[in-house]
């Protein structure tokens, strides 16, 4: 995967060691079967369909034991390749891929790091992620505007308040930085704890990440209501 040196190429992250533990079923999240296929497929499938991706990285835990069925073919010539180095959080299994990876991308490239749970994700909106960011130096994300109207809760969920939604946006992935950027905000992260998205990592560090507009097909599957709405959107590509 050698490139000029001014040559800037797109990767594709995807931690994918966590259990879902939201979901109540009876195995991790991104293995249950949405439209036909594993959730992880699905996301997988879109990376590997962009001609735009030079080569996708899954991360999973050591003991992972179902990975290898969802990628049946992995290493540099098939474009995906399963790295055994997840952490206990989202952020720790991002920063150990990105470490696993020092030396094999470049500080310039680009990393879109995708949440597993995100099957509905397109080709087309991995290109308008990539074109729309394109050389912003804090990197991008896709994102949805808020258009309903907000409300604060108070004590026993009782409407508190109405929050103006002006400049209001639902955070999605991918969620595309440089590798050194991105490194050095998970590094740096002064409280890992706040870091909600990688986003939030690149903005403790004084930066403003674009934000791109997305789709809602690109919902993360969190509960079990989740999946009839995604399948619905997957039935129509």
């Amino acid at each position: 995967m050698t490139a000029a040196p001014n040559t800037v190429r797109y990767f594709a992250l995807i931690p994918a060691a966590g259990v879902g533990a939201r979901m109540e079923a009876g195995s991790p999240k991104q293995y249950l079967a949405i439209a036909g296929k594993p959730m992880l497929r699905h996301a997988l499938d879109a990376f590997l369909a962009s001609p735009l991706i030079a080569h996708t990285y899954v991360v999973v835990s050591a003991e992972d034991g179902q990975i290898d069925a969802v990628v049946p073919e992995q290493g540099t010539g098939y474009g995906v390749t399963v790295l055994r180095c997840g952490g206990a959080t989202r952020m720790d299994s991002i920063l150990n891929g990105l470490q696993a990876l020092h030396g094999s991308i470049a500080a310039h490239d680009q990393v879109l790091v995708h949440d597993a749970a995100r099957p509905g994700l397109t080709p087309a909106l991995i290109a308008k992620l990539i074109m729309d960011v394109g050389d912003h130096p804090a990197g991008g994300l896709l994102a949805l505007p808020v258009v309903d109207t907000v409300k604060r809760a108070g004590p026993a969920n009782v409407s508190a308040q109405t929050v103006p939604r002006d400049h209001l946006w639902l955070a999605q992935t991918p969620q595309m930085f440089s590798y050194a950027l991105l490194h050095r905000a998970l590094s740096e992260a002064p409280d890992p704890q706040a870091i909600t998205d990688d986003a939030s990592a690149v903005e403790a560090l004084g930066l403003a990440p674009k934000l791109v507009e997305g789709h809602p097909r690109n919902l993360k599957v969190t509960l079990p209501r989740d999946i009839h709405t995604a399948e619905l959107y997957l039935a129509n590509p």
